[in-house]
């Protein structure tokens, strides 16, 4: 156990206010950029042909609002506490048990990042074979390793001027374009093949429209553990919540909707391959492929914050190199499985992990103090986090045609906010 200071570790230490230098169109423009990604579009895909198609598209403009909201709400709490997520785990549910969560999320960022890489790899690797080249067997290896080469490399530098030179500038631009070119084509298609059927086509079933929100909150829900690490570097936590909101909702609703358009238009079990058909979808994609890199990048860097709230022996950069390294090598062993039981089992945990964090932090109180008299560890809030999570799994069988998400979110956030201490 680490005898350094709490000082030290900077995950558990405020940020000070000469280094919060985002303002609104940069949290706006890290989220959008998060928000997009090839994994979104293909968990869109997932909802066809279950739904109808104003059916999915309902469940994805209502979940996008409401999950990049929650996502908003807790970007405020980290700009206005200043604290790392791992920071508020702590000051919620105390220093010692706080480990749980912590690892956790650690786990889970694992995943994530072995999951961009697959994907990234696998894109790479069509775009390759589509224009005559990595055929061989070895390509996948050496697009791993490259991909993972490069999340490395920018772990090393400053996560702050990745945000503000590099995602705002220039990845944010060419990644718009492309889903721009991208919906072109797809809205083409659908016209051609007749888009008032296609409007009008009604699902197989196998999926109510509650159970599909669910499924499109999972995804902003997965990043509930990330966002206060980038947030806390906000000036304003107004301007963290509504960047944050409008930056990953508009993402939210593009990807999800354009892989809806895509499995309506171009039904396939390989989206990369659906998308490569458009004209033009080998450019479009390649830029998308790129952009994809600072999600792998975010998983990798938040891991990193978490692991070193835990053991800050080692450094943010440090721990950043070692979490980078394991998702790489996962990546090389580890086929790709279906994504919907993942997100759902994370939402299970994380829906109402941060249901509690929101009805004890939440309208004013002071993270940074809970967090300096934090005892080892806080019962109510571990036996109302367990409830929820207990409550996301029979939500289904209790409350039938609602869901799991919102259930739980509200009996987690008021539970929380009604046994909160007077004085905090």
């Amino acid at each position: 156990m680490s005898t350094r200071t709490p000082s030290a570790n900077e995950a558990l230490t405020p940020v000070s206010s000469e280094r919060r230098v985002f303002g609104w169109h940069d949290h706006a423009s890290l989220w959008f950029s998060l928000g997009v990604g090839l994994l979104v579009m293909q968990v869109g895909a997932y909802l066809m042909p279950a739904l109808g198609t104003r059916e999915a598209l309902w469940a994805i403009v209502a979940g996008s609002i409401l999950g990049a909201g929650l996502l908003g709400w807790v970007a405020r709490l980290g700009c206005d506490s200043g604290l790392a997520s791992a920071g508020l785990m702590h000051a919620v549910y105390g220093r010692t048990f706080a480990g749980l969560p912590i690892i956790l999320n650690i786990v889970q960022l694992v995943g994530w990042g072995t999951f961009e890489l697959v994907v990234m790899r696998d894109a790479t690797v069509a775009i390759g074979q589509q224009s005559g080249t990595m055929a061989g067997e070895h390509w996948p290896v050496l697009a791993t390793l490259l991909w993972g080469g490069v999340v490395m490399l920018l772990i090393s530098g400053s996560m702050v001027q990745l945000v503000r030179k590099v995602i705002a500038r220039v990845a944010l631009p060419l990644v718009v374009l492309s889903l721009l070119w991208l919906s072109w084509q797809f809205v083409s298609l659908a016209q051609a093949q007749g888009f008032e059927a296609l409007w009008n086509r009604k699902g197989d079933g196998g999926m109510g429209v509650l159970p599909a929100l669910d499924l499109v909150i999972a995804m902003p829900i997965s990043w509930l553990p990330l966002v206060a690490d980038y947030a806390r570097h906000g000036k304003s936590g107004g301007a963290a919540l509504r960047g944050t909101w409008l930056g990953y909702a508009l993402a939210n609703m593009w990807c999800y909707g354009l892989g809806v358009l895509v499995a309506l238009t171009l039904p396939s079990k390989d989206l990369v391959q659906a998308l490569l058909l458009a004209q033009g979808g080998l450019i479009a994609l390649s830029l998308i492929l790129i952009d994809e890199v600072d999600n792998a990048y975010g998983d990798t860097y938040s891991g990193a914050v978490s692991a070193h709230s835990l053991l800050p022996r080692w450094s943010v950069r440090r721990w950043g190199l070692a979490v980078t390294a394991l998702c790489t090598a996962l990546a090389l062993v580890l086929p790709m499985h279906s994504l919907e039981p993942f997100l759902l089992l994370l939402s299970s945990v994380f829906v109402p992990l941060f249901g509690v964090i929101l009805g004890r932090l939440a309208f004013g109180a002071n993270a940074p103090a809970l967090l300096a008299r934090a005892r080892p560890i806080h019962a109510t809030p571990v036996v109302l986090w367990l409830l929820g999570i207990a409550m996301y799994h029979l939500a289904p069988k209790l409350v039938p045609g609602l869901g799991s998400a919102l259930p739980t979110l509200v009996l987690s956030f008021l539970l929380a906010w009604v046994t909160r201490p007077r004085q905090a």
